[in-house]
């Protein structure tokens, strides 16, 4: 986690996250920059950067930031800055592409390691009783499997619903795993189960009359979502106020490449299959050089849990993006090697309950996807 001590909100935040979270002393970063900036210039956020990199423990795989402001570095968001350094790759010029992220639709669960980067996510609010109340709901999604529906909209703006050409086939892909409704509208209105909303518009009304479920990843495809605190436009702040757990939003005009926004089947496939919000956000934008991530980025709803159910036996309860088989392994270290342990069992798309007898086994167990 990231800190900057010379903002009183940034450590407000800060404490109060480690707090929730449980991070450890030598996993939290200060740094010192005047405060209220809503952007750095290449040369600042260079020497922060820096700093940061010198500081962050060699097993530390992502960043969550503690503040609002800034969310820019020079042409990048803040995010993709930390995440990829600052690189003008990542920036277009002529709405042109930009360069790729190499953790777009990834399987790997140490992007430090596998990717050489570390994305970020930002605590973002307007004060702090807003930014607490999004720590508390991301920390009450915690293997909550809540029972939400994913909204996808097309709407009247056909500059801004791009992704509509793909939800369709999103809907088929994902049957069985979420309630999905493909909607053409301008918004939805008085629905209590909103898990996800991914949306084309520059301004999203309604937001009032919903309620997000614990953990709810929502956004809008529109310009300047991403200038947090000053934009033209609905700010993606405006998600996580209306109850969202994470959003997301560009802070320079992207042109509406879908490349530059989450691509809604990316970001609900890893997230059904137990990841964090910031792993399934992150990995569901392919150009993600000008978009800013924001919200509680350890939010996992959908975490495996595992109970005992008699002497021995126990109970796996999660939830499965695809049809497969499940292998159990055991091992005497976390480390492995795991052997296998019986068959491969039958797992359907959606929630699965699976008895799992240890009895007899010690040491370590895990599930792998044979």
């Amino acid at each position: 986690m990231i800190i900057n001590d010379d903002d009183p909100l940034s450590r407000e935040v800060g404490e109060y996250y480690r707090k929730a979270r449980h991070i450890p002393p030598g996993n939290v970063i200060h740094v010192h920059f005047p405060a209220g900036k809503t952007t750095l210039s290449k040369a600042e956020f260079v020497e922060l950067k820096r700093e940061i990199s010198q500081a962050t423990p060699a097993h530390v795989q992502a960043y969550a930031v503690a503040w609002t402001q800034p969310y820019r570095a020079g042409c990048m968001s803040l995010t993709s800055a930390l995440a990829f350094g600052y690189d003008e790759r990542f920036c277009s010029t002529a709405c042109k592409p930009t360069a790729a992220s190499p953790y777009f639709n990834s399987p790997s669960l140490y992007p430090a390691v596998d990717h050489k980067l570390r994305p970020a996510m930002m605590l973002a609010g307007r004060d702090f009783a807003q930014v607490k109340a999004l720590i508390d709901r991301g920390v009450a999604a915690d293997g909550s499997f809540p029972d939400g529906r994913a909204y996808l909209l097309s709407t009247p703006d056909k500059t801004r619903s791009v992704r509509a050409a793909h939800f369709e086939q999103t809907q088929k892909e994902l049957a069985g795993v979420f309630p999905m409704e493909v909607i053409a509208a301008e918004a939805i209105t008085g629905r209590s189960d909103v898990l996800f909303y991914f949306t084309g518009l520059s301004k999203v009304p309604q937001l009032d009359t919903l309620r997000f479920q614990p953990g709810a990843l929502a956004d809008h495809l529109t310009s300047f979502g991403g200038q947090l605190t000053d934009s033209s436009q609905m700010s993606s702040l405006s998600w996580l106020e209306a109850g969202a757990t994470a959003s997301y939003g560009t802070v320079t005009e992207p042109c509406n490449h879908p490349q530059k926004f989450p691509l809604p089947a990316v970001a609900m496939f890893f997230y059904a299959g137990g990841a964090t919000a910031i792993e399934a956000y992150w990995k569901s934008v392919a150009w993600p050089g000008e978009g800013v991530f924001v919200g509680e980025p350890l939010a996992r709803p959908f975490a495996p849990a595992m109970r005992k159910t008699t002497e021995g036996d126990f109970e796996l309860r999660f939830v499965s993006p695809r049809v497969g088989r499940l292998q159990l392994g055991q091992a005497t270290s976390p480390m492995g090697p795991f052997r296998p342990v019986g068959r491969p069992v039958p797992v359907r798309p959606g929630e699965n309950r699976l008895r799992l007898p240890l009895a007899g086994l010690s040491g370590y167990v895990k599930t792998t996807w044979p």
